[in-house]
């Protein structure tokens, strides 16, 4: 992985002496830290596209890190975020966590658990991405098809033969064999279970969106 698709750490803290002992602590593991002392700052300027994940301290002067943590999540941004705490309640953690917090550590952190939270959520992130990557390659592959072989799919996946495919449609075997091929080579699918994994995906990411595969928008 090169430097610059390298996991970055974010590091958001007003205390100058925990950003630093933080940011030494976590590069022992090879990740990458940017510390930030304001968070407002942070929110304005740091790179939302990157991988990685958030350390986030919980009181900060200004802007808290509750405060922060909803704010990202309102904008959508899916780094992990990690809360620290010198003075936690159970209210506090549980109000972090409701808010889409990954983890919620009180100071004076842990190293090794620190460390394994780290990893753990820059792994989940990659995952996250992988995910949506894929997600968004077969919407782009799918939306390539033609109506008809949207319905040539749909009765594929319901486990007809060609046979039953063209008196369905009212069409040859040998057109429908044609659909079935280019619907492999659009979809970029080696074989039929990998197909009917693909369609399966986007029928349940369509339903996320409240809108089936062909709708048009």
């Amino acid at each position: 992985m090169s430097h610059s698709l390298s996991p970055l750490i974010h590091l958001i803290d007003d205390d100058h002496a925990v950003r630093a002992s933080l940011s030494l602590l976590i590069g022992t593991v090879g990740l990458r830290v940017q510390d930030w002392s304001d968070p407002q700052q942070f929110l304005d300027r740091f790179d939302r596209q990157a991988i990685g994940a958030i350390v986030l301290d919980v009181r900060m002067p200004g802007i808290s890190g509750l405060a922060v943590l909803d704010r990202l999540v309102a904008e959508g941004v899916d780094q992990p975020v990690i809360m620290l705490t010198g003075h936690g309640t159970v209210d506090m953690c549980r109000r972090a966590f409701k808010s889409g917090a990954a983890e919620f550590l009180e100071k004076p952190v842990d190293d090794e658990m620190l460390l394994e939270s780290l990893q753990a959520a820059v792994r989940q992130h990659v995952r996250s991405r992988q995910h949506h990557q894929a997600d968004r390659a077969a919407r782009e592959h799918y939306a390539q098809l033609s109506a008809r072989e949207r319905e040539v799919l749909g009765l594929i996946v319901g486990g007809l033969t060609n046979k039953e495919i063209g008196r369905a449609l009212e069409l040859s075997p040998r057109t429908v064999e044609t659909h079935r091929a280019n619907l492999f080579a659009k979809l970029h699918t080696g074989s039929l279970a990998q197909l009917i994994r693909q369609y399966a995906a986007l029928v349940e990411a369509s339903d996320r969106d409240r809108s089936p595969p062909g709708a048009t928008a």
